[in-house]
């Protein structure tokens, strides 16, 4: 088969016939194509096909979950926090940008929030602006 200027491998074809491409519409078709996105990631060797393939899948997720999924807006100590774990760190690695330990404490425990010039420091650190604190 053929569509535009390429031909179909029959491997591609076979990804397609084995799990049509469609609009997700409910959570159980979001789940079988991330089941079926999984199947392939896990394959020892991913091939041209496995990516063109995988690339229309991850689009049908982007677009549900773009409909379909809200993520909090995280502030102050739940973003730092959150960082933190996206960044792999500690508390400690803050120690350097906040000054003291004492400093990094007060505000992870919530006794107080970052000041304006703490603030304009963690989001340098973590390359975000500094109204989100």
């Amino acid at each position: 088969m053929t569509i535009g200027l390429k031909t179909l491998s029959d491997y591609y074809l076979e990804l397609i016939m084995h799990f049509p491409p469609r609009p997700i519409t409910n959570e159980e078709e979001y789940q079988a194509t991330q089941e079926q996105i999984n199947k392939i990631l896990d394959q020892p060797k991913i091939t041209d096909d496995d990516r063109a393939y995988l690339k229309i899948l991850g689009l049908t997720i982007y677009d549900y979950e773009e409909k379909h999924e809200s993520f909090p807006i995280l502030r102050g100590v739940d973003l730092i926090i959150a960082l933190l774990e996206e960044s792999n760190l500690s508390d400690r690695d803050l120690i350097p940008i906040l000054g003291n330990k004492t400093i990094v404490k007060e505000i992870l425990d919530r006794d107080r929030p970052p000041s304006l010039e703490e603030s304009i420091k963690l989001a340098t650190f973590f390359q975000i602006t500094a109204d989100r604190f």
